[in-house]
This record gives C-alpha cells, structure tokens and sequence, in this order.
C-alpha cells in the first residue's frame, strides 16, 4: 500500500527532498487528475494509480514518501471532451509531465496515442474521442536526483565582444569522431572529451549553441517512412535532456549532461542551448495526445478565437503554446531558469521568437514575456538570442527586440551570400553588415553585439554546400524535393556537385575562405556552423533535419584541401581575437566619413580615397576598402591605455576582374602588411604603395607605425 500524503502545490513536477517525492501539476478545467506509477519504462502495466485529491489555485499535489528517485510515472486526467470548446481531455491517454527533470525513452507510434477515433472523415475524426489506453506506446516521466558535485564550477560569462559561437549537435558532433571513445560517441558525454575540446579551443571558439536538447519527438509520418526528427525542434519536455544523448536512462541523462557542462566550462566555453517555446510535439487538432493537450488544452494552446477546435499556427507545426496565459508563462521562465541554475548552462537562442512577442495578432517588443525576462534576477544575467523572425503575418523582426538581446542577423547571411557570389548593387550592404549593422541596431540603443553574424547554419546549405550547388537535393527527406528553401544565394562556380575540375575546385575553395573570413573580420558576435571549418557536406541537402547518419554528422576525415581549410579558419579566428579593432562593443562615431585624423572608420574605393555616393550607387561596382584605425577601438592594452599606431585595412573584391587597389598613406612612417590574402595561401610583403587586389578574393592588411 503506498502512502499518500497532501504534499504542497510547489514546485510543480516531480521533486525529490531526500526521504520522499512531491508531484504538483497544474489544471484548470479538469475534474480529476490520477497519477500512475510504472516499474517498467516500456510497458503499460500500471504499478499503481492514485487519484489526487489536494488542489490549491489550480494546482493538483500529493506527496509521496516512498517514492525515490528512478520511479517511473505520469499522469491521466479526467474532465469534458468537448473539442468545439477547445477542452480535449480523455483519461485513456498517459500523459508526460510538463515539469518533468527527466523522460524515459521515445514514443512506439500507434491510433492510440491519439485522443480522438481515427474512424470516420477525417474532417470530423478528432469530434469523437478514443478510449484505447496509450500508455503501451508511451515513454515515462522520471523522478531524478538533483544532487551534482559542481565542485567550483563557475560560469564563464564571456563578454560578447570576444565570443565566437559554434552552433552544432550533440550526437552530429561526435558520431565519426575517431578518437572519441565509441562508447561515448554521440552523447553529452561524448562532446566533452578532449578531442573535441581542443578542436574548439584551436578555432577559438567560446561557446557552444547546442542544437535542442529539451526532449522531442520524432513525428509519426518521419518514423513511418524510417527517419527520425533528427535536429529536434519538436520539443515535448522543457525541463529534461533528451535521454538519447546519454548512456544510459532513468534520470542519467541528466547527471550526464551536468557532467558536460561542468567539463566545457572547466576548458573556458559556455554552453547555450537552443530552445523551443513557440510550439510543442503535439501538432494540430488532428495530432497525438502526449502532454499539455490532455492536460488543459485551452491554457497551453493559443485556439482559433472563433472556432475553438482549431488552433492558432504561427509556427508552420499545427500550434502555437500560449505563453499570455501565465500557467504558460510560468512555465517557459521556469524552464528557462532550471537550465540555468541547475544545470548551469549560459544562454539560450530562441527558435522563432516572434512567437513569444505576439500579444495579440503582431509582434511588439513591449510583449509580457519579454518584460518579465527583463525583470528576472536570473534569466536576465545570461546571453539571450533571439531567432527573429516565424511564420505568421509581419514575422521578419531582424532589429526590432528590446535591450538585453541579441539576434541572428539573417540580413547579414542575405548580404555576404549575395556579395560573395557575384551578385550587383551589394557593396552598400556589405559596408553595414562589415561595421556591426547600425541600421538595425542603433536606434534601439543597442550595439554591434546585438548581431549574431552568420553565414550558414543548421538550416539550409553547409559552407561547402553554398558554393557547390545551386538547387537543393533534398529527394532522401522523402517529400519529392518540395521541401527546403529554393532561395539559398548559392552559387556552384561551373559545375552541380562533386567535380575534379581544378579551377571549379580552386574557386569554391577560395569562396570558402572568403566567407568565412568575412565572417571574422566582421564587428558583431561571429557564429560558425559546425564542420563548416573542415569543408563539411550534405551532398547539396539544404533541409538535413530528419537525416540522422552520416549526411548530417561531421566527417572527421580530411583531405588535404579541408586540413588547408581549418588551419585556415584557426589563423583567421586568431587574427579576431588578438585586434580588439574588429570586435568592438560599440558603433563607430562617423562610419561614413574620409580618412582623416581622428575618424573611427573611413570606406575607400581602389585609388586609396574615400567612397563617394557614385561610388555607393554603382550597382556594377563590386570593390570597397574598410579602413578600421587603432585607436576606434572600446578596449585599453595590457596598461590601460589605448591603442594607437596601428589600423587594419580589409579590402573585398566580389567581382570577376581584379583591380590594383592604392594603400593610404598614413602618418608616423610606419608601412603596410599583409596578414591575410584569400587568393594566395600565404601573406606576402608589400613593397610600394599598392596591391593587385584579385578578382572575388578578400585581404587584410595592418599598419604599424603612430596613426
């Protein structure tokens, strides 16, 4: 007989406190709320069910004393089903805790998970509710032990102006990685091992942005046709690490993933994970009943304001979460702050955060959720970044959230794509995405590190993709190739794919260098996709969400074309980190002006003087110089002063002709250098006061001597 006390309506979830376990769920309109105990994560044997009887403010609790931690649970609840009114419960469905610290394996896919019958047209199937229990094809919440031995583990907290972000995934990482134990390959465990830290530590990169881990499903129709949701952007637990990232299950996963980060931040890198509120597993009114719509549909889900069988899609999933209702709210900001205090991560990057902000219908940065972040004493203090833009009306926010964010700047992957690959009436463009994009973040007080500047990411092409294919090649998602976007700005430089032909080969290879030293000589936060460094490919798939093999995770193997490729990425992340020229916290002073004594920045055209607006409106023109003085800088030396008698000139060509290029003459007698010349393989001195700047190639030059 298991004891049942009336335990407390906080915390919600499952809490552990040493001799027993306290379960707190929130429903509104429910009648009743069972919770159901199993010994056997796979199957639907009940080891006991137990009605709650204690409600407080819409929280139902009990407290069980001879609960430990590992016990498997979840919950059923009873109430109307009545989906014209927007109110889907239905008893015969396990339901996972929305609290849950921990979930215990996948879902087995069959008609019972869903709620409703799936006889009849399918118009009105969901109208009749389905009384097979789904607790066979269910994984199981799990009690965990929150104790950790964090030791002195501390947050980096990395000033954003010497950040280099290295979006990747956890199991992609390191599934090929030859000197990662096998064992270990493809988990939290595995990403923390010292091959793949000193690979991160030689490119210089501070943080990881993890690919989500919070723990998803893979969709019914994926797994019908052998793939799986590999990417993860199905989220069905906010607070539990995906348990097939670990080695193990029944709460281990969480222990594994402290491990991790308590071993990244011990090598000086944050880990930023990213998140998904917008939307849940659970897709549209036709969807599987697995959580939050079993539980109170009407609070977590924003529904069509007139016909409440229907949900609201800002997402492009089936459904929105309703983050207006603060049982909802509550919810995302204590996610939010369990990841942080609890498992010390550093950050989050919101997928399609418009979402959070539309109050109503538009988005507005005046929005609940993002005054409360402001206000949080935790969530306030950590790196925040946000996806601008989703898919409802007016949903491209790129420059419009409020103080304290940072965005995924998709105005500057647009711009570097379409400059690099020869496109005219660019350079303009460029100049604002080169100097930190004023034009969207000045105005909102914000600086040059409110832009997270990118060149590809986990969607759409890799580098080496962007300039080797110009139509997607999506056939093995098996959607015919309809899905992916057909607006990728790539260009294969003379053939589709793979060829041996040395000059197409020689081109891509420079292109590769181009943008990715574009990206680092860019002010702003810099983002690397992973393997981009190594010359990564999906074999022209620009939509790898659901490949979960060797087309999606990074090959370790390098030719020597790829090993050229990451000594190069190393030198010119090194190059960043050692000018705090091109990494400054704030916008130049006179961006647009001459070369003269004093100014921040001066735009030079190839005789050496300064833009002129022909210059800006020449929509053939493909040449700029950046002239970036020693002095503009926001940082002091080693002795608190500030730099002078240094400045870095970035010279860019996008064009197909080369052009000499005349190097300013600079008080103090000091001399021009080449550091870095994307069209030869090593800098090479300067000896008069010119250079051959070559058709689509990059250089970055230094002058020493007092300016």
């Amino acid at each position: 007989m298991i004891r049942v006390w009336p335990g407390a309506p906080a915390p919600l979830g499952a809490t552990w406190d040493g001799e027993g376990t306290n379960f707190a769920i929130f429903c509104e309109h429910g009648t009743g709320v069972d919770l159901c105990l199993f010994e056997d994560p796979v199957s639907g044997v009940e080891a006991a069910r137990i009605r709650m009887a204690e409600r407080t403010d819409q929280i139902w609790h009990a407290y069980l004393p001879d609960v430990r931690p590992g016990q498997l649970y979840g919950y059923r609840i009873h109430g109307p089903y009545a989906p014209n009114e927007g109110l889907r419960f239905n008893p015969a469905k396990l339901l996972l805790d929305p609290y849950a610290k921990a979930i215990s394996g996948t879902i087995r896919w069959s008609d019972a998970l869903s709620g409703y019958s799936m006889r009849g047209r399918e118009e009105e199937r969901d109208l009749v509710p389905d009384f097979q229990d789904s607790a066979g094809g269910m994984p199981k919440c799990v009690v965990v032990e929150s104790a950790f031995s964090w030791g002195d583990d501390q947050h980096p907290r990395t000033p954003l102006n010497r950040t280099v972000i290295y979006e990747c995934h956890v199991k992609g990482m390191t599934m090929l990685h030859p000197d990662v134990p096998e064992s270990l390959r493809g988990t939290y465990l595995g990403l923390a091992t010292d091959p793949i830290i000193d690979h991160l530590l030689s490119l210089g990169v501070t943080a990881v942005e993890l690919l989500p881990v919070h723990h998803f499903v893979t969709e019914r129709q994926l797994a019908e046709m052998g793939l799986v949701n590999y990417w993860g952007y199905a989220s069905i637990g906010f607070l539990a690490p995906d348990v097939r990232y670990a080695t193990a299950g029944r709460g281990q996963q969480v222990t594994e993933f402290k491990s991790m980060v308590k071993r990244l931040h011990r090598a000086g890198i944050e880990v930023l994970l990213d998140v998904v509120y917008n939307h849940t597993a659970e897709g549209n009114h036709l969807g599987p009943t697995l959580c939050f719509r079993g539980i109170d549909n009407t609070a977590y889900y924003r529904l069509h304001p007139e016909r409440r069988r229907y949900y609201t899609d800002y997402t492009g999933t089936g459904n929105t979460l309703d983050v207006r209702h603060p049982r909802t709210l509550q919810l995302v900001m204590d996610s939010l702050r369990y990841w942080v205090t609890e498992m010390h991560v550093d950050g989050f990057r919101f997928d399609l955060a418009p979402v959070l902000a539309r109050e109503n219908e538009a988005v507005t940065r005046f929005a609940e959720f993002f005054d409360v972040v402001r206000q949080d004493p935790v969530v306030s203090r950590v790196k925040l970044i946000a996806e601008p833009w989703d898919l409802g009306p007016g949903g491209y926010q790129v420059g419009n959230f409020p103080i304290g964010w940072s965005e995924w700047n998709g105005k500057y992957r647009d711009t570097t794509r379409q400059f690099w690959r020869g496109d005219g009436g660019q350079v303009g463009q460029l100049a604002s995405r080169l100097a930190g994009s004023s034009d969207l973040y000045e105005a909102s007080q914000r600086s040059p590190l409110a832009s997270v500047n990118f060149v590809t990411c986990h969607d759409g092409y890799t580098l080496h993709d962007l300039v080797s294919y110009e139509q997607k090649h999506n056939a093995a998602n098996g959607e015919h190739n309809r899905d992916g976007s057909d607006n990728n700005m790539s260009r294969n430089w003379g053939a589709e794919g793979p060829t041996e032909a040395v000059h197409v080969v020689r081109m891509r290879e420079r292109m590769k260098r181009n943008l990715l030293a574009t990206l680092a000589f860019s002010q702003g936060v810099p983002m690397i996709s992973h393997g981009d460094e190594m010359g990564r490919t999906q074999a022209g798939n620009n939509n790898a969400y659901c490949q979960d093999n060797p087309t999606a995770w990074v090959d370790w193997n390098r030719s020597p074309l790829e090993e050229q490729l990451l000594a190069f990425t190393r030198t010119i992340f090194r190059i960043r980190a050692r000018n705090p020229v091109l990494r400054r916290r704030t916008f130049f002073r006179r961006e647009s002006r001459g070369p003269g004594a004093g100014k921040d920045l001066a735009w030079l055209r190839p005789d050496g003087r300064e833009m002129t607006d022909a210059e800006w409106n020449d929509s053939s023109n493909h040449v700029l110089g950046m002239l970036i003085r020693g002095e503009s800088t926001g940082e002091l030396d080693e002795r608190g002063r500030r730099p002078v008698g240094e400045a870095i000139l970035l010279l860019v060509n996008g064009g197909a002709r080369s052009k000499p290029f005349t190097l300013p003459s600079l008080d103090g007698g000091g001399a021009w250098a080449e550091i870095i010349n994307t069209a030869h393989p090593s800098p090479r001195t300067v000896r008069q006061n010119a250079v051959n700047l070559t058709a689509h190639s990059l250089m970055l030059l230094r002058y020493e001597g007092r300016v």
